[in-house]
């Protein structure tokens, strides 16, 4: 239910006045249990079949928005559909003068409520909380139904102290009808709200897990971690930053602090948070029984102090006996005789009348029949003729009855059982849970070694699927992928395979320019192993990085080699013979092949007769020669004959 079960806010009259009010002819109104800006909680008695529940009468205005009526009754339906020991039951919705829910009621308090009467609770005990709360939203988000608005005032706990957590679908409901508290916040509460929700991204289920990780740090310490001053602050402090667990919750740290990432998807979900807090049970103490202090009163005329909820009880006022006999005095002596006759003929008469009347008016009463084993509609058609007030919303564990299948009743078989008195029927949930604390930690071992393990415990291996595990050796197990977080005895047990490291991506960019050093730093980082190789290239200045192979933007196994080509310059080349060419022949010849004259000892236009880089020297092109020339001898003619 809201926060306003341990907080209730100031009443007004027309609260006041609700209480005795019979809500659809059915819903008789007993006591204001709390208040808040969307809806007020009744403690109430169904008259129908007689029980204690709760209503939830939401607020007039809401009663002409078709928005929200539409998607209320959706949302209350699917809420009704939830059948999880850990979620409040909601029993009947309807609209009377507005919108009102009727649930179970729970005499334990919230968590709200405890707190706020000054009660912290040890690490222990949050852990008790915590992994009930997420049994409830496991099942809950499985059939696709985000809470939206997980916080203590919704953990409600019974008077035994089992927990179950209230409003599923009331916060979607409130949301999509834009129904804003008196700060103008949109419902849903920003002190436990979300990164994704406070940036107003589309939800999963880890939106509530990421609530509750703030719930239980609260618990524990009394303080909200990101709260400030204002809602909008509140909700910003925790965007881009992850959840810091104070030490004060002990084991608890590391699972709270995963479920606190302010990335959705690096949180775990519902049954990965559960297991993690199941694992660190073990370096725990025993906890003390949660400090319960039950659900409170509000008197909405008065300033008095909550005072605590008793059940209502009808007792029929008697008849005072001087309405029912006359004075004799006020009659004279002879006719005391006649009325001592007449008071006997009508204390006959009416205790035969009386035995007539019993008779008429008796009860018939029944053997209760056995339909343990029975499918919960085959023994609600066996006791229908019975006319019983039969319940048949208790949920138990039991190796021996099927799912779904009655597993005991109260009153037991063959009991008398009049007409109109209440029969309860406890439904199969299928065998008892298996705790896994037993296996250990299941990272890195082999599904055989994971196959023994679960053996032990009553499981057997399920399917493997796989998945890139940066730590995980290849075909090592990585994880379990948990259904729920206590799985059935007897039921298969699904885990994930390492397929080894993802695979990595070549980069395309900042490479070329780096030496040898500076580019194998960056690899390293990808987990790519570098060798650096010299390479010839014109371009690229001697030393610094030419290029990758493979190259950038390929795709490689981690730990994969990458050769990193350093430039040594340009590659050399032989320098060619110029004995006996004239200078001019020489340049030409030079300056095809990249090379230049630097100097010309003798006669510049003469015949080249030495040269300093020798024929077939490797030089690399754009060296330039010195040469040494003499006159270019005479051409001897000869005249024909």
């Amino acid at each position: 239910m809201a926060d306003s079960l341990s907080q209730p806010r100031p009443g007004s009259p027309r609260a006041a006045d609700a209480v005795g009010r019979v809500l659809s002819g059915r819903y008789r109104l007993t006591a204001r249990l709390g208040s808040g800006s969307s809806a007020q909680v009744y403690a109430a008695d169904d008259i129908e079949l007689r029980r204690q529940v709760a209503v939830k009468v939401l607020h007039p205005a809401l009663a002409d928005d078709q928005v929200f009526l539409k998607r209320f009754r959706a949302e209350a339906q699917a809420a009704a559909g939830l059948s999880n020991p850990y979620i409040m039951s909601v029993y009947d919705w309807g609209h009377d003068d507005g919108p009102y829910l009727v649930t179970e009621y729970l005499g334990g308090g919230s968590l709200r409520s405890m707190l706020d009467a000054g009660n912290r609770l040890s690490p222990s005990q949050a852990l008790v909380v915590g992994l009930d709360a997420v049994r409830g939203l496991e099942y809950a988000h499985r059939r696709g139904l985000v809470h939206r608005d997980i916080k203590p005032g919704n953990l409600i706990f019974d008077d035994e102290g089992r927990l179950k957590i209230a409003d599923f679908g009331l916060a979607r409901a409130l949301a999509e009808a834009g129904w804003t508290e008196p700060q103008g916040a949109v419902v849903g509460t920003a002190r436990y709200a979300s990164p994704e929700q406070a940036q107003g991204q589309s939800l999963s289920g880890k939106s509530d897990v990421y609530a509750l990780a703030l719930t239980l740090v609260e618990a524990v310490t009394g303080s909200v971690p990101f709260s400030a001053d204002t809602q909008l602050g509140t909700l910003m402090a925790r965007v881009d930053n992850d959840l810091d667990v104070p030490g004060a919750l002990e084991e608890l740290r590391p699972p709270l602090e995963r479920a606190g990432l302010a990335d959705p998807d690096e949180r775990p979900d519902a049954g990965e948070f559960g297991v993690a807090l199941m694992a660190s049970a073990e370096a725990l103490p025993r906890p003390k029984p949660l400090p319960l202090v039950g659900a409170r009163l509000v008197d909405p005329d008065t300033s008095s102090p909550p005072t605590a909820l008793a059940p209502a009880v009808s007792v029929a006022p008697a008849r005072a006996e001087s309405e029912l006999f006359a004075d004799d005095d006020a009659d004279p002596p002879a006719r005391r005789w006649l009325w001592a006759l007449f008071f006997v003929a009508l204390v006959a008469g009416a205790g035969v009348g009386g035995w007539f009347l019993v008779q008429a008016n008796a009860v018939e009463s029944h053997a209760v029949p056995d339909v343990v084993g029975l499918t919960q509609d085959e023994a609600l058609a066996a006791v229908a003729p019975f006319e019983w007030n039969v319940d048949a919303n208790l949920r138990d564990r039991s190796d021996a009855v099927a799912q779904g299948s009655v597993v005991r009743i109260d009153p037991p078989e063959g009991t008398e059982l009049a007409e109109g008195e209440d029969l309860r029927m406890w439904i199969s949930l299928g065998p008892t849970t298996v705790s896994l604390r037993g296996l250990g930690d299941v990272a890195n071992v082999t599904p055989d070694e994971l196959e023994q393990r679960l053996n032990a415990v009553d499981l057997v291996l399920g399917d493997a699927t796989t998945a890139f595990d940066e730590v995980v050796v290849e075909g090592q197990v990585v994880r379990l992928d948990l259904a729920e977080p206590d799985p059935p005895k007897g039921s298969a047990v699904d885990y994930v395979v390492s397929d080894g490291p993802a695979p990595r991506i070549v980069p395309v960019d900042g490479f070329v320019g780096l030496d040898c050093d500076e580019a194998s730093v960056l690899l390293e980082r990808l987990r790519l192993v570098p060798v650096c190789e010299d390479v010839f290239d014109p371009e690229i200045e001697e030393g610094l990085v030419v290029g990758l192979d493979p190259i950038g933007g390929t795709s490689v196994a981690a730990d994969s080699t990458v050769t990193i080509s350093i430039s040594e310059g340009p590659e050399p080349v032989p320098f060619p013979s110029l004995i006996g060419l004239t200078v001019d022949a020489a340049e030409e010849l030079l300056t095809d092949q990249g090379f230049c004259i630097d100097d010309v000892d003798g006669p510049p236009n003469g015949q080249v007769t030495g040269q300093d880089l020798l024929p077939d020297d490797l030089v690399v092109p754009g060296t330039c020669v010195n040469l040494t020339t003499r006159e270019e001898p005479a051409t001897t003619t000869t005249a024909e004959p």
